[in-house]
């Protein structure tokens, strides 16, 4: 089976650039998932409800790893991605905030600047609460704010304008980088989460050159010499290559590195330790990063029925303080347990800890190792330290918060970076240095992780690709 273009998973990034690349009727996009497609209506039910995270233990769209939060002492965690079409667009808590201008002029990357990205931000986007030359009108994303917050948001609001935070009026506005207290655009609108599988391919799926192709797990990248010419793929049909002139990896920042390093592409002596023959000698899984997270239970009355998450505070540190309407255990859909409580999440957006993804088998079967390192800069545990007091004083009047616990943003990317200087795995233009045919498109090539959750950025990111890519 040959198409033009094989894209790799269709996640936030992957949909999107299907839908941007088949929109020419001369070009033949095919999309292996190894997730399931959206038909089912136990999946419809699940990534749907935009009040609850379909990650819990009955999940059947997400796939699990674990990870080492932090090394002294050694704490471990579960880690969870998308897997259905929507990837994990389609199962999160709906938090659709861009990066900051900051962030992408930060990277110093030709055709990334953030005059190059706003046009694609707003392309995919519709915006019901606010108009003008910073928000989109007729794009597939339908962004909304909650007006009327929970008890807990509210008290949580009105603690942070008595600490002097000003009301941000639009999180993706003019101002976004200015420290204050506001309502968080979602992707939720009446309850119900509008991932990037229903909004793009939905309305794409019958388009004659356009094929998804559920429950197809890519095992290993084929090669012609040096020349990407396909897939090795396992699904209903049993093993079978799919073949196209351009393959492009949209799998997210652990499934992308996982199958390049499989494929004989990231830094050899790992590579060779694990028995794969090193096509090329890359740093892939080294550097990655994600935005390390301490909760705190806080005692006010859980809200369920609400988005996970309504306000959130930013403060000039580089923090972001989350106020959770219910407890975790209750988000996931959970059995009730009076110990899970609403929380409010003290979030470091700028980090200066690395972590790594490592091959850990040349088994396509065996996952990665991935390391958070969260405690591996002294600076960071000190910035979060001071978050959670912060978050103490927040709690609202007549609340209290407990202690708090090491998490995760799970925002992990930065596995595969793109940069200018030959020394990252990508080019500025998402190709695979050193190899033809082949792109990366999705989290993993973030140079530097933006100061907001990435889930909006990776969605442009699909749509700027698209251009690299025709």
């Amino acid at each position: 089976m040959h198409s033009d273009v094989l894209i790799v998973g269709a996640g936030s990034a992957g949909c999107v650039l299907a839908v941007a690349l088949s929109r020419d009727p001369h070009c033949h996009v095919a999309v292996a998932e190894a997730g399931p497609g959206p038909s089912d209506p136990a999946v419809v039910d699940q990534i749907g409800n935009g009040t609850a995270l379909p990650i819990g233990p009955r999940s059947s769209v997400v796939r699990r790893y674990e990870t080492t939060l932090t090394e002294r002492p050694a704490r471990s965690a579960s880690i969870m991605r998308g897997a259905v079409v929507g990837g994990s667009g389609a199962v999160n808590g709906g938090y659709f905030v861009r990066g900051l201008a900051t962030d992408f002029d930060g990277w110093g990357i030709p055709g990334w600047s953030w005059a190059d990205v706003l046009p694609h931000f707003l392309d995919v986007e519709t915006d019901l609460d606010f108009t003008g030359p910073l928000h989109g009108s007729a794009g597939p994303m339908r962004i909304r704010r909650v007006t009327e917050f929970e008890t807990g948001a509210a008290a949580f609001i009105d603690a942070a304008r008595d600490h002097g935070y000003p009301w941000v009026d639009d999180l993706n506005g003019d101002a976004p980088g200015r420290a204050g207290v506001g309502a968080v655009p979602l992707n939720i609108d009446a309850g119900r989460r509008l991932g990037p599988g229903e909004a793009f391919l939905g309305p794409a799926a019958d388009r004659p050159n356009l094929a998804v192709h559920p429950h197809t797990r890519a095992l290993r990248i084929a090669f012609a010499g040096h020349r990407a010419i396909g897939v090795d793929c396992v699904g209903a049909r049993g093993r079978q290559r799919l073949t196209a002139d351009r393959v492009v990896l949209a799998a997210g920042a652990i499934g992308s590195a996982h199958l390049l390093m499989l494929s004989g592409i990231g830094p050899a002596g790992l590579l060779s330790a694990a028995g794969v023959p090193v096509l090329a000698d890359l740093p892939v899984g080294t550097r990655s990063v994600d935005h390390p997270e301490w909760v705190l239970p806080v005692d006010w009355p859980a809200a369920p029925g609400h988005p996970p998450l309504e306000a959130l505070l930013t403060t000039a540190t580089g923090l972001e303080i989350r106020c959770y309407t219910t407890g975790f255990g209750a988000m996931i859909g959970g059995d009730h347990d009076p110990a899970d409580r609403p929380h409010l999440g003290v979030t470091l957006m700028r980090p200066h800890s690395r972590g790594t993804v490592t091959l850990a088998s040349a088994d396509p079967d065996v996952a990665p190792l991935i390391r958070h390192r969260y405690d591996d800069d002294a600076r960071d545990v000190e910035l979060l330290a001071a978050g959670a007091e912060l978050a103490h004083d927040l709690a609202g009047s007549g609340y209290h918060a407990r202690e708090s616990n090491w998490s995760t943003s799970q925002h992990l990317c930065g596995t595969v970076p793109m940069g200018e200087d030959g020394q990252a795995p990508l080019d500025e233009r998402c190709r695979v240095r050193g190899l033809e045919g082949l792109w990366v498109v999705d989290g993993s090539i973030l140079p530097a992780i933006t100061s907001r959750g990435p889930h909006a950025t990776i969605v442009m990111i699909g749509h700027r690709a698209a251009e690299f890519i025709r």
